[in-house]
């Protein structure tokens, strides 16, 4: 799952301007966190793309004036705060301020960190980057507090779970990855068992859950395995699950299928024909297939029936229905 997001992979069809900001927000236990925050902007869009995910926004622009619901989206493993920038744009052209932390130690320049760590600290920076988009960016004032959601793919499917109230079960996480070690998340440094062991002994407040999150979207969940019953009997918010019938990387039964068995209030469930891991990222640049056949063929093939321009647009649809729904003004 490393390396997924390339400055190279991203693209976007939607015409309304869009404003955007990079943003850093402190983080008191480690580096300062870079955000990306897609909006709503009544300044006119460029003509040309200027971006790195080449999107063609209003850069640094003032948010438009309102009260807008918030969206934060935790990308995947080893992934950046562009993984999903067709989806924030979606977002900002709909109403929402979207925000994509780049998760310190655990993205596509950086993957130091081991599990027991990053498995705190992600939560840990969604709680931050609320903190700071409420209180401290420049465009807090057109923030609704009262409508928050969170859109997490990968990696950060188990963010969002975690940050929704979800508390991972440690034994049924190795005992599975015992069972199944060629399962990718597996590999992914599940290889220091004691140091993992001490997560179980951890006071629910530790794993920063964020009681203002009131929505959540999880999309092909990693660590799926480790949330039965009891690992999610505090999620009560409204829920968007979304699956792949060929992921490899996180494959259906034993993560999306588990959670959608076990969370207390059925969530809205896709299981996507066809679509492999990384379908849910956007199309990718073609210029990719020359400058890194390794990355092109494991983020940008899909199987031959399955186009994904076009379900990225159904996708981004259904994901703003969803809070649309859900993230209603009170």
């Amino acid at each position: 799952m490393s390396l997924i997001s390339t400055l190279f992979v991203l693209t976007t069809g939607y015409a309304q301007a869009a404003g955007f900001q990079r943003i850093f927000v402190t983080d008191p236990n480690d580096r300062i966190i870079e955000v990306g925050v897609w909006y709503p902007s009544d300044s006119a869009s460029p003509n040309e793309a200027n971006t790195p995910f080449r999107q063609a926004l209003a850069l640094d622009s003032p948010v438009k004036p309102g009260s807008h619901p918030l969206i934060l989206l935790s990308h995947g493993y080893g992934g950046w705060m562009g993984g999903h920038a067709s989806t924030a744009k979606a977002l900002a052209d709909a109403g929402y301020v979207a925000a994509a932390p780049t998760h310190t130690g655990n993205n596509y320049e950086d993957e130091s960190y081991p599990p027991q760590r990053w498995m705190l600290d992600r939560p840990r920076h969604i709680k931050l980057t609320i903190d700071h988009l409420l209180n401290d960016w420049a465009g807090r004032a057109n923030i609704d507090p009262a409508r928050i959601g969170i859109f997490g793919f990968s990696a950060g499917g188990y963010t969002a779970l975690v940050s929704s109230g979800g508390v991972p079960n440690i034994h049924r996480l190795l005992t599975h990855c015992q069972k199944n070690p060629s399962e990718i998340a597996c590999k992914l440094g599940i290889n220091n068992q004691p140091a993992i062991t001490e997560l179980a002994k951890l006071p629910v407040n530790d794993w920063h859950h964020d009681p203002r999150i009131s929505a959540a979207v999880v999309v092909a969940p990693g660590f799926g395995f480790a949330f039965d019953q009891s690992a999610l009997k505090r999620i009560t918010l409204p829920l968007q699950l979304w699956s792949g019938t060929n992921d490899l990387n996180v494959p259906t039964e034993s993560n999306a299928d588990l959670i959608f068995k076990s969370l207390p209030q059925e969530p809205e469930y896709h299981l996507v024909k066809n679509a492999g891991h990384f379908a849910f990222l956007s199309p990718c640049n073609p210029v990719l297939q020359e400058q890194n056949p390794r990355v092109w063929n494991m983020v940008c093939v899909d199987a031959p029936t399955f186009n994904r321009k076009e379900f990225q647009k159904e996708f981004n649809e259904e994901v703003i229905r969803f809070f649309n729904k859900n993230l209603t003004a009170r």
